[in-house]
């Protein structure tokens, strides 16, 4: 499966990414002067060359291509021609501006699945309007919920609007696959940013429209679920317990030596422990602070108690179930003349498994390989459209 990636940053890119870590011929096109700014971004660097561009860039073949110019457009066409996928994160009508609208591309390629990720979508009053993942997650409710209550709404530590919009459109992506391959015709898969947070949000909605609740920010606990929350050892270290099922918390009263608490009426079922949730945790607290964290952990895994430490980048590369699952892989690296560490595919497949087969690329690495072995163009021709600008 080929898959023409353009667009830049995040949202577009990274489905991309998906489908090029189960193997799709990814064809990512760049602006031959500045290409994606992700190749600058990250708060740490090493020699000023991102870290973030590795991950980001992997698996992919990279190219050079002036869309703003008709000679470029027609090259666009060209490889779309060739490809099962278009990948765009543009503002929307940026494709139809460049004469590459769906319609006309379905003309040269009927079976192209076109997917689309933007803030707002392709329609509604909204969609004309620059959109960033940070904006979808304030719309789609997730800021609202995430943080203190105390404190104004607070964002993730990572880009997760951008990133679920990537996921949706992936997932779309390959339902629209599936369908061209029943019937030949490929179809616009419309990701918004706004709407894969908001798809994420549970019965927010209902919550309202039926009962008329709003929920709030309630920092590290949810509403009405407990015990699930971070207890301290005796070093001070916080470990997070997950008890709240009443078949789990039997379990963990056994465990702290108390059974009786699990009948308790103040404890006996969800919502009444829900209702006491801060009872409930000074009494887990008090038990915790008499264990060194080893021992406190070891003792909940062997009662069967969901629980673990809250992981740093040096505790997934030091933890042994990282290491046998093969969860972080390292991958050569030219640009910074080492080994450099990632994430590796994910889900897993038994029969057909993904693989980090390189990191991003340099910007244009593949020109050559893409434009005179994918459209056959001569050595002049490529020449010719370097010093014109258009790749």
């Amino acid at each position: 499966m080929r898959v023409l990636e353009m667009g830049q940053l995040l949202a577009g890119p990274f489905c991309g990414q998906l489908l090029g870590d189960f193997g799709a011929d990814v064809i990512k096109v760049e602006q031959p002067d500045t290409g994606d700014p992700i190749r600058e971004w990250g708060q740490a660097k090493a020699d000023g060359a991102s870290l973030w561009w590795p991950v980001l860039g992997r698996n992919k073949r990279t190219v050079t291509l002036n869309l703003r110019d008709a000679r470029g457009q027609d090259i666009a066409r060209r490889l779309i021609a060739e490809s099962d996928v278009l990948v765009e994160n543009f503002r929307p009508g940026t494709l139809e501006r460049w004469g590459l609208s769906p319609e006309a591309l379905w003309k040269i390629n009927p079976g192209l699945v076109v997917t689309r990720v933007s803030g707002y979508g392709q329609t509604g009053p909204y969609a004309a309007r620059a959109g960033y993942g940070s904006i979808g997650e304030a719309m789609g409710g997730l800021r609202y919920v995430t943080g203190d209550p105390s404190t104004p709404p607070s964002r993730a530590g990572i880009s997760i609007g951008d990133e679920l919009a990537a996921v949706f459109a992936c997932i779309g992506t390959l339902v629209a696959l599936h369908h061209r391959d029943r019937t030949g015709r490929g179809q616009v898969v419309d990701s918004a940013i706004y709407e894969a947070v908001l798809g994420m949000m549970e019965s927010l909605i209902p919550e309202w429209q039926i009962a008329g609740y709003v929920r709030e920010r309630t920092g590290a606990t949810l509403p009405g679920v407990a015990p699930s929350n971070v207890y301290p050892t005796r070093s001070g270290a916080m470990v997070l317990v997950a008890a709240n099922q009443d078949s789990v918390f039997r379990r963990l009263a056994a465990a702290m030596g108390q059974p009786e608490l699990a009948a308790d009426p103040r404890f006996s079922d969800h919502n009444a422990r829900g209702a006491r949730m801060e009872e409930l945790d000074g009494i887990i607290a008090d038990w915790t602070r008499g264990f060194e964290t080893d021992e406190l952990l070891e003792t909940l895994h062997e009662a069967g108690i969901p629980a673990g430490l809250i992981y740093t980048a040096p505790d997934m590369l030091a933890d042994p179930h990282f290491a046998a699952r093969q969860a972080i892989v390292s991958v050569a690296s030219r640009t910074l003349g080492r080994d450099i560490a990632m994430q590796n595919v994910f889900p897993r497949l038994s029969s057909t498994p993904g693989r980090v087969r390189h990191v991003g690329r340099e910007r244009g690495e593949d020109n050559h390989s893409v434009y005179r072995g994918l459209l056959g163009l001569t050595a002049e021709q490529i020449a010719e459209l370097e010093a014109d600008g258009i790749i």
